[in-house]
């Protein structure tokens, strides 16, 4: 497998220059993985395919759908890859390499593992700034169009909300300086995340069931069908800032009622 991998990357790196694979490749990575799993969730709301497993009982109509995706494809092609052009002479100068040789697996893990952590702490603050009453009048509340998500309204927000939370997710990066192919992994894992906790449904398989301390897609509807200023579960991946700070106990009180 490892000698896959490095024959693969050989070719990129063979047929491609460095910024072309950081910025142009980033994208495509992005924007593959991005639609490739959050169109499925359209197509369960409007054929009720598993409709069991929906958290809400209410639907997002093919327009408000549609709205969804024409702005998702003007914010990704006007926002999200300029500033994927911009931040290579960033991520560069903090490092970031695609040569040969690939980094050990080891190297990989940790660096997603600290990924994660400080991608969580920043978020969660960002996130609670965003709920104070100017920010979520005139920024956030477009990410709240969407009482009931669907995956790829994960992505649907104000441009300067993709900026500021983007930083939570770019800041780890460029504090490390990793191999691109980390990068790539990162976003990859990231976006398959966020797109599963905006997903609006529950299901056996999902990974809130497995992993102690993620949160999911059933955490996060929650923060999207209540007023801003209770809304409560500010956590991006995992769940434990908002358990140390206090801002999930109204999730936890409704889960408790339902258990009895």
């Amino acid at each position: 497998m490892d000698s896959l991998v490095e024959s693969g990357w050989q070719y990129l790196v063979s047929n491609f220059s460095d910024f072309q694979l950081a910025c142009i490749g980033s994208f495509i990575v992005h924007e593959t993985v991005f639609f490739l799993s959050g169109l499925p969730y359209i197509l369960l709301e409007r054929t009720g395919f598993l409709s069991s497993y929906k958290i809400q009982t209410k639907n997002n109509t093919p327009e408000a759908q549609g709205k969804c995706i024409a702005w998702l494809l003007f914010y990704h092609s006007c926002v999200n890859f300029p500033l994927m052009m911009f931040s290579y002479r960033v991520f560069k100068f903090m490092g970031m390499r695609s040569s040969l040789p690939l980094p050990s697996w080891k190297v990989v893990s940790a660096q997603l593992l600290f990924f994660f952590i400080i991608e969580d702490f920043v978020f969660y603050w960002g996130h609670r700034i965003l709920h104070t009453k100017w920010l979520y009048k005139n920024v956030h509340s477009v990410h709240h169009e969407y009482a009931t998500p669907f995956g790829l309204t994960s992505e649907y927000a104000h441009p300067a909300e993709i900026l500021f939370l983007g930083f939570a997710t770019f800041i780890g990066p460029a504090l490390t300086g990793p191999h691109l192919i980390t990068l790539w992994l990162w976003l990859v894992l990231r976006v398959i995340e966020t797109v599963e906790a905006h997903c609006g449904y529950h299901f056996p398989w999902s990974p809130s069931n497995f992993l102690p301390l993620y949160g999911g897609a059933d955490f996060h509807d929650y923060h999207h069908r209540l007023l801003y200023t209770k809304s409560g579960n500010y956590s991006s991946t995992f769940v434990y800032m908002d358990w140390i700070f206090g801002t999930d106990k109204g999730y936890r009180k409704l889960k408790a009622l339902k258990e009895t």
